[in-house]
């Protein structure tokens, strides 16, 4: 080994500490980035990905059986434009029954699922759209379906779907779970099974699939689209689906993670700066006079540096090796969860990914350990042997001076003056703490702020609701189910089912019960229908109110709620795509009726994307007379027990034939889960590089002054007073970066949440923007304080073990 090789390998060994700081600094760092850098990767056009990669369909089209056959359909691949088609596959729409254990609401103690198109297809892997099974196997025989992972609320390997409306009541069971990047099906099973389930013993419709030679523009797929309706009879076309809906759809959920991502991406990567900064900097610090020496016996100063890079490398390079793997290992479930959100298969680590990671990590630290390193290399010898190793005699002697006259004990005082002694290397510990700090309140908002979102799209205030059974799903802004639309899109009022069905029973006997039952509050009723708007493509969802329901669980962005007929309040994507704001009308095309409202409030709603209008059933008076409410939400009186309240009106309700259930439910959302998860592992992180960055500059410090605890120790202060002082030490440190970490937390999760929502197509209201409050923000800013001690205990144990004569006798 040569001359410099031993030098690099003895300051690693001697340097234990900083060594240990550089190793899980870069290991937590490279963890990170490879988190992150995969959650960009799969962030960045995931649809794009699975789209190609499983030779999606640019168009898919449903066609009327009793209007055309398989032969004409199967003819239409030959049409203008096409460059590919699958099909024609049976489809039936059928919504089915499933036995949950320990589950109410529906049949024999199970629940109604939501309404899915079922397409007999015979294999997976072949022609346009070639489904992704995620777990479990495809269809090989009548008796069996897979399911389209995410369309149903509980699809699971083995569970067995009944269809009680159909003849014969067939079952199947779920063999498999699939994903459709063209979302062209909610599940699939083999052609045989078609004819078992519709009532006429012939496919209800047939679907086919198209890859166009061109389709980068919606001008393209519909000129498509009416190339392949020219070639079949007429009529027969009863719907199509345009990939560009969809991919909107898709890309309006990976939006969300770009802003969050950036903005810890960014922490990160600062933080790594600093901490290895500061600890070789430290280390050079700390080793001039042996630098000196180095000098003294002929080595150079390119040498030097040499040597210093090299002993900051060694340990960052284990560090990176670990990280690559950690993070592998933290990537690989979080990526899974990540492709259950968005709607695809098959994420993984890129390759890339790794190499960039781990060479940026190792090249961050190289430069940083050059610039540490190349003013010492610089000195001249005698300067470099004069330096001594601790700070010059005037050095914080004033505010040692001050710190005497406080009445404190005398270890509290000298911890208190510590900090003046070392300003450049306080302000180093300072900044890891103002970053560690910012992480925490920034994830602490986030939390909260998501759970405000969560609270405020469910719009499930009531605590108790009637004519709804089984569970509603919601989702994240932007969260989209396998078939293209929001869980639990449908609004309050329609039926788990997924059917907007009517309540049969009589309207005015529902009402009558809910005000004769005593401990009755307020209430609302929901009625739901669609219209069409001018200046908007398709059809509406319009949701009419008997009643005041402003106390519902509807968050305004702007304006106010509705307080009579002709007035509307709608989400922000329609006022997208309508060009409107608060204060304009629009037309409401209603069963031919036209009507004219105004829009007096932005609401937050992403229930069918955005595209609804909320106003008073006055409103639709003349166009659907007799337009009834589907549900009716109730808020109790205080001190009336809720679930006692439920039971009493359900006694007179079930004869009516409906229910009431407890109204707050819950709400569950693959977006936020991953969201949450993702901030609590990339703030311990950071939070832990924070401490690691405190736990070598109080090192550094301590053992710069060993002669000085020696002494202090040989005047009898004892263990526990040594503890209190080096912890002293950083209590200013950890207070002033708490102070100015918290307002920073909040001026980037002020910034981050907008933008969260703008990439989602979104305004949110202040509630979900305002989530902190003063006691809290308190607790956060002693949390810079809790990160600096913690990160100086384990160099205070050490330093109250060490024995007077052993200190003194140190250099």
């Amino acid at each position: 080994m040569s001359v410099l090789g031993r030098v690099v390998r003895s300051g690693v060994g001697r340097r234990r500490v900083q060594t240990l700081v550089i190793g899980l600094t870069m290991t937590m760092a490279v963890t990170a980035a490879v988190l992150g850098g995969s959650l960009l990767v799969a962030s960045s056009a995931p649809f794009d990905h699975a789209f190609a990669r499983e030779h999606g369909a640019h168009l898919s089209v449903q066609f009327d059986a009793r209007r055309a056959t398989a032969a004409r359909l199967s003819a239409s691949a030959d049409a203008p434009g096409v460059a590919e088609a699958s099909g024609p596959f049976g489809t039936a729409t059928v919504t089915p029954h499933t036995d949950i254990e320990g589950m109410g609401g529906g049949m024999d103690g199970g629940i109604d699922g939501m309404p899915m198109t079922v397409v007999g297809r015979a294999e997976p892997h072949t022609g346009v759209d070639r489904i992704a099974l995620t777990e479990g196997r495809w269809a090989e025989r009548p008796g069996e379906i897979v399911i389209s992972d995410g369309s149903q609320p509980f699809p699971s390997l083995g569970r067995r779907l009944t269809f009680p409306a159909l003849p014969g009541g067939p079952t199947l069971k779920v063999v498999g779970l699939a994903r459709s990047a063209s979302r062209t099906g909610d599940a699939w099973v083999v052609p045989d099974q078609i004819s078992a389930l519709t009532p006429h013993g012939r496919g209800a419709g047939y679907e086919m699939l198209y890859r166009l030679t061109t389709a980068d523009t919606a001008a393209r797929v519909a000129a498509g689209r009416r190339a392949v309706t020219a070639v079949v009879p007429a009529g027969a076309v009863s719907g199509a689906q345009s990939w560009l809906t969809v991919k909107k759809a898709a890309d309006r959920e990976t939006a969300l993670f770009v802003p969050f991502l950036l903005a810890f991406g960014v922490l990160g990567l600062v933080m790594s700066v600093l901490i290895v900064g500061n600890v070789v900097a430290g280390t050079v610090g700390a080793g001039l006079r042996r630098i000196g020496i180095l000098k003294a016996i002929g080595f150079t100063p390119h040498q030097v540096v040499r040597a210093y890079v090299g002993q900051a490398l060694v340990p960052a390079a284990i560090g990176t090796a670990l990280g690559v793997v950690a993070g592998h290992l933290a990537t690989v479930p979080v990526l899974s969860e990540t492709a259950n959100v968005y709607g695809t298969g098959g994420l993984a680590v890129a390759p890339w990914v790794d190499i960039a990671a781990g060479a940026g990590a190792l090249g961050l630290v190289a430069v940083t350990a050059w610039a540490a390193a190349w003013r010492a290399g610089r000195l001249r010898t005698v300067d470099a042997l004069a330096v001594g190793r601790t700070p010059s005699p005037g050095r914080g002697r004033r505010a040692g001076r001050v710190s005497a006259l406080l009445p404190f004990p005398r270890p509290v005082g000298l911890g208190l003056a510590r900090p003046f002694a070392r300003p450049a290397r306080s302000a180093a510990m300072g900044a890891a703490v103002v970053f560690g700090t910012v992480a925490v309140t920034f994830a602490v908002g986030l939390s909260s702020s998501l759970a405000e979102v969560m609270e405020a799209r469910a719009h499930d205030a009531a605590d108790v609701t009637v004519g709804v059974s089984g569970p509603r799903n919601s989702a994240a802004p932007g969260a989209k189910s396998q078939g293209g639309e929001s869980p639990g899109a449908k609004p309050q009022g329609a039926k788990a089912s997924g059917a907007a069905e009517k309540t049969e029973a009589d309207p005015a006997a529902i009402t009558g019960a809910i005000d004769a039952q005593p401990g009755t509050g307020k209430y609302y009723g929901i009625a739901t229908t669609q219209a069409t708007v001018s200046g908007a493509a398709g059809v509406i969802s319009v949701v009419a109110f008997t009643g005041d329901a402003s106390w519902g669980g509807y968050d305004m962005v702007s304006g106010r709620w509705i307080e009579g007929p002709g007035e509307a309040v709608v989400p922000t994507p329609f006022l997208t795509a309508t060009d409107t704001r608060v204060g304009d009308t629009v037309t409401l095309n209603d069963h031919g009726t036209a009507g004219t409202v105004r829009i007096v409030g932005e609401v937050l709603d992403t229930h069918h994307q955005g595209m609804e209008v909320f106003t008073d059933r006055a409103t639709l008076a003349a166009a659907e007379p007799d337009l009834q409410a589907e549900s009716h939400h109730i808020t109790v009186k205080a001190g009336t027990d809720v679930a006692a309240y439920t039971d009493r009106l359900n006694a007179v309700l079930r004869p009516l034939g409906v229910t009431a259930e407890n109204g707050r439910v819950g709400n569950d959302s693959g977006t936020v889960a991953v969201l949450n998860s993702l901030t609590a592992v990339l703030t311990l992180m950071l939070v832990a590089v924070a401490g690691l960055g405190v736990l070598n500059g109080v090192v550094l410090d301590t053992r710069e002054r060993v002669r000085d605890l020696g002494i202090h120790k040989a005047l009898g202060m004892t263990p526990r007073q040594t503890v209190v002082m080096v912890v002293t030490s950083v209590v200013m440190t950890g207070l002033v970066g708490g102070a100015v970490g918290v307002p920073l937390g909040v001026a980037l999760h002020g910034w981050i949440m907008p933008a969260m929502g703008h990439s989602a197509g979104l305004n949110l209201p202040e509630s979900v923007i305002a989530v902190y409050r003063t006691p809290e923000l308190v607790l956060l800013a002693l949390g810079g304080l809790l990160i600096a001690v913690l990160g100086a205990l384990l160099p205070a144990g050490w330093a109250a073990r060490t024995r007077s004569a052993v200190a003194l006798r140190t250099e």
